[in-house]
């Protein structure tokens, strides 16, 4: 599989963190796809993100898989920039968040919900190294989830991204 598909599929997989009671369709991850994957992609460039970070990108939403790479909380942070998820302090913008959940599928509720989720995970991790703050809140984020039963099925997941490369 080439570099850039494989970057494409561990940005969606990542983009499935918006995909919450919404049922994933080929169309909605389709749409993050494109817009994560460009962000990833000047990311990739401008950071240097090693093909380590891929495979914690792919095994994001496993419960087992044990995150520790401070460079994936870098990317996540650069991809949250280039989306201006962010505000210039690196704490999450409300407003533009919530927005983008509900650009990626998500009803008014759901989308408050996230934006909860994303802002309590953040007031629990104020780590001073801005990658390995979010790393942490990267993990905790996945682990509400886990516990709200959202996490999206990787394997329906993966079939659409790989019809769509």
């Amino acid at each position: 599989m080439a570099a850039d598909a494989k970057w494409r599929i561990a940005f969606a997989l990542c983009l499935a963190l918006c995909v919450n009671r919404v049922t994933p369709s080929s169309d909605m991850v389709k749409g993050f796809t494109t817009g994560f994957a460009q962000a990833l992609d000047k990311c990739k460039a401008e950071l240097n993100i090693p093909d380590n970070v891929m495979q914690d990108f792919y095994n994001f939403w496993r419960e087992d898989y044990a995150l520790v790479n401070r460079d994936m909380g870098c990317a996540i942070m650069c991809m949250a920039t280039k989306l201006e998820l962010v505000t210039d302090e690196n704490k999450l913008h409300h407003g533009n968040a919530h927005e983008f959940a509900k650009t990626h599928g998500a009803d008014d509720d759901v989308a408050k919900q996230l934006v909860t989720i994303i802002h309590e995970c953040e007031k629990e991790h104020t780590e001073a190294d801005d990658c390995a703050r979010t790393l942490e809140i990267a993990k905790c984020f996945r682990t509400k989830i886990h516990g709200l039963k959202w996490a999206p099925d990787m394997e329906t997941v993966l079939e659409e991204i790989m019809v769509e490369v």
